[in-house]
């Protein structure tokens, strides 16, 4: 079964101005519009194979398909799908196979063993990652698989990013590798934390932080970390409500568009909101100047330059638009194929968690990007 939400929106396109970052902001004029097209929800019964779809943590297009990594500890999996629009909106979305991933044994994962995030299509092949489980003792990870989910080869992880014995070093619980992309050039991967290591900062409060992630440059011939740079997150955007305290503020997927040039979306969570307590954005990100910081086994007290980033696009202009007026969980983000006018497609999709915390969507928005 299939279900497809189709809205009415203005049809000039969104002039993008500088909104700012708050650290290391720098004021440049943007080349890149966006235009929202469209919002698709995918029912929360739908299933393929005997998986429910869901926990879609991340969208990539590759090949004439698009990919969709599914966050369900019991089985990790992700999906092939067929996407069909055009500049008047989505027309179907379509899970066409579905792939279990398997351990270094060619086995099933034990439940809590992983907790896949970002996933992207690289010839044929899949390079995705793992939270792990911190509070558990279970290290993150980055790997490579086939088409059949098949594990390929383990990438080298930094000892900083592992579990520390010291709890004031390393990661934090669900804070890991929250995201991927494939670099400019072909040559290796950037893989981003979604929160500061312990021993870099703080955790985004709605009060004013100092929250540097890491991201980091994966050689593809080796296998191996190696240039990091340092990319400064926002404050918690909303305080949690109604006798509720949790709120966060995090990356949860990035793309490379062009050399240390990406997109970086962000989302800041409180609970307590009838519209889903997310406020998620899209940043356009230059880390042509960034120090690599790799050497530095803390950021305090230390001199570097950090990216920079500008706010391309803030989803609460078209809340009104969207079912329920819900920004939904955002986390994954790809170019798609052009539109029949030449400008490119860009997809973004929520993670509904499954609904284990209340109502949420499968949710997938489009635009056009323009200039």
């Amino acid at each position: 079964m299939r279900i497809v939400v189709t809205l009415l929106f203005a049809c000039t396109a969104l002039i993008i101005t500088s909104c700012g970052g708050k650290k290391n902001s720098k004021e440049a004029q943007n080349t890149i519009n966006l235009r929202f097209v469209d919002e698709y929800v995918l029912p929360a019964e739908s299933a393929l194979n005997n998986t429910k779809v869901g926990g879609l943590s991340s969208i990539d297009y590759g090949n004439g398909s698009y990919y969709l990594i599914s966050d369900d500890t019991e089985s990790p999996r992700f999906y092939q799908a067929e996407i069909s629009f055009d500049l008047n909106g989505f027309d179907s979305i379509f899970m066409k196979s579905v792939a279990l991933l398997k351990d270094k044994n060619g086995l099933g994962f034990s439940e809590g063993s992983i907790d896949p995030e970002s996933l992207r299509y690289d010839n044929g092949s899949f390079i995705w990652t793992s939270e792990g489980n911190i509070n558990n003792g279970v290290n993150p990870f980055v790997r490579i698989s086939d088409s059949n989910g098949k594990f390929v080869k383990e990438i080298d992880v930094r000892d900083r990013f592992l579990i520390h014995p010291d709890p004031k070093f390393g990661p934090r619980h669900n804070g890991v590798f929250e995201s991927i992309t494939l670099s400019n050039h072909q040559k290796g991967y950037w893989a981003a934390m979604e929160l500061p290591l312990k021993q870099d900062g703080d955790e985004p409060t709605v009060a004013e932080t100092d929250s540097p992630v890491r991201i980091v440059f994966i050689n593809k011939e080796t296998g191996s970390f190696e240039k990091e740079i340092v990319y400064e997150l926002d404050n918690v955007t909303r305080q949690a409500i109604n006798g509720h305290s949790f709120e966060l503020n995090g990356v949860v997927e990035i793309l490379e568009y062009d050399t240390n040039k990406f997109l970086v979306l962000e989302r800041s969570y409180a609970m307590g909101y009838k519209d889903g307590g997310n406020t998620v954005k899209i940043y356009d990100v230059d880390a042509s100047n960034a120090t690599d910081v790799s050497n530095f086994k803390s950021l305090k007290d230390r001199n570097y330059t950090k990216a920079t980033k500008k706010l391309l696009y803030n989803f609460d202009t078209i809340r009104n638009d969207l079912t329920n007026g819900v920004v939904d969980n955002i986390e994954g983000i790809t170019f798609g194929p052009n539109f029949e006018n030449g400008n490119r497609s860009l997809i973004v999709v929520a993670d509904n968690n499954f609904n284990l915390y209340g109502s949420q969507l499968n949710q997938f928005i489009l635009f056009e990007i323009g200039k």
